[in-house]
């Protein structure tokens, strides 16, 4: 997935974050497939099931289950041409989750390769809250951070000054 360059800080703010909202006695269900982060929370000791790599746009049964406390879903509703759909169907009473950013100096991420790498939506703060709250959730805590790249450039100085990610925690009203 990442050819052997994990996001580090992005995993370690995450991971912060998590351990600040979610006990590690509650059941997680984690939105994708089996990832280096899903495997940093269980070596940190989450009880996380991941999906199996369901197109949620399409079929969003996995979440219709009072089995899970939580929901987690990293970097996985910009995929999504609908993200709605799965956030209103979740039996979870808590949420969370991380998106990325817009940019203004930076187009949506594409892969040419691989489909299912694709960005459709890159949110602005006020459009994912507005689509949480469509879809019956409260926000409890938020966090913007940014992602520094080790390159040279102008876009580079901007990811050092830009928010790039945006965190939140939430319960579902």
């Amino acid at each position: 997935m990442y050819e052997g360059k994990f996001p580090k800080k992005r995993y370690k703010h995450t991971l912060n974050f998590l351990n600040e909202v979610i006990s590690k006695e509650e059941k997680i269900l984690d939105l994708g497939v089996s990832n280096p982060f899903s495997e940093i929370l269980t070596k940190e000791g989450y009880n996380v099931t991941n999906t199996q790599g369901e197109d949620l746009d399409l079929e969003t049964t996995v979440v219709k289950t009072e089995e899970f406390d939580v929901v987690t879903a990293f970097e996985i509703f910009e995929h999504l041409v609908s993200p709605f759909n799965v956030l209103n169907d979740i039996r979870a009473t808590k949420l969370v989750a991380s998106v990325p950013l817009k940019l203004w100096f930076a187009s949506a991420y594409r892969s040419k390769t691989d489909k299912w790498d694709r960005h459709y939506h890159e949110f602005e703060d006020w459009q994912f809250d507005w689509l949480l709250e469509k879809a019956g959730w409260r926000i409890v805590k938020s966090e913007k951070f940014t992602n520094p790249v080790k390159k040279i450039g102008i876009r580079p100085i901007l990811r050092r000054i830009t928010p790039r990610y945006y965190l939140i925690y939430a319960e579902k009203l």
